[in-house]
């Protein structure tokens, strides 16, 4: 059961409440990678001053839980980084040749299906909700290479979107300007299925698109290292 601040063992420190009660929302996911934690906020869920949060967001900070940078505060941190990095460069091949060889048997209905998907996605980002906007879109991933002619192919990709699932809720709550930019090229990719592209071009593209995300996402958290992967 949780504990309810100020209840719990009475010889825990106020900072070790705060940092179990911090640590134990992070755990369950309410606290999601990227989730601003405001001292002043938790403080007061926890009827303590801001000090003890302070020093139990350092204790979560040097377990790699919280990231703190300055002029932005503290962030619940991506959880296992390369991992991450590792599944987002496998999907972005898996994916983009998957798309390319279901291309040819996607109908009309599919491509009015996965552009109705992608206005959702359009439609929500005034409201930005990243967690509804990386189910969207894999949703409209899904739409475009579900019919691939490779089983096995669908079964690899189906299975890195599940393992991403388990490592962070979603890339964009780290860089929500991908969002729009991930919109833009949905349409792109599915303009190119609609007139009949080369599958070479179709899967650089959808390729690239989930290169790109990755890229987004090193710059913000890694700016030092080399980009998600080669434009080949």
């Amino acid at each position: 059961m949780s504990e309810q601040p100020g209840q719990g063992n009475p010889t825990r420190s106020k900072s070790q409440i705060a940092y179990h009660w911090i640590k134990e929302r992070i755990a369950r996911q309410e606290y999601t990678p990227g989730y601003r934690l405001v001292l002043s906020t938790i403080a007061k869920s926890l009827d303590m001053s801001v000090v003890p949060v302070r020093e139990a967001i350092r204790q979560l900070e040097a377990e790699g839980l919280v990231t703190f940078e300055t002029n932005v505060g503290a962030q619940v941190s991506m959880v296992d980084d390369s991992q991450y990095r590792e599944s987002m460069q496998a999907l972005s091949i898996l994916e983009g040749a998957a798309t390319a060889l279901a291309a040819r048997r996607l109908s009309e209905d599919d491509l009015r299906k996965a552009r109705d998907i992608n206005e959702r996605m359009i439609e929500s980002l005034g409201h930005f909700d990243p967690g509804l906007f990386t189910a969207l879109n894999q949703e409209f991933h899904a739409t475009l290479f579900s019919k691939c002619t490779n089983p096995r192919m669908v079964t690899l990709v189906e299975a890195e979107w599940a393992r991403l699932g388990h490592l962070r809720a979603s890339t964009f709550s780290f860089v929500p300007g991908r969002a729009q930019e991930s919109v833009r090229e949905h349409e792109n990719i599915v303009r190119l299925i609609e007139i009949g592209a080369p599958l070479g071009e179709i899967e650089k593209v959808a390729r690239r698109h989930r290169a790109a995300t990755l890229d987004a996402y090193l710059v913000h958290e890694h700016p030092d290292e080399t980009l998600g992967l080669p434009a080949f």
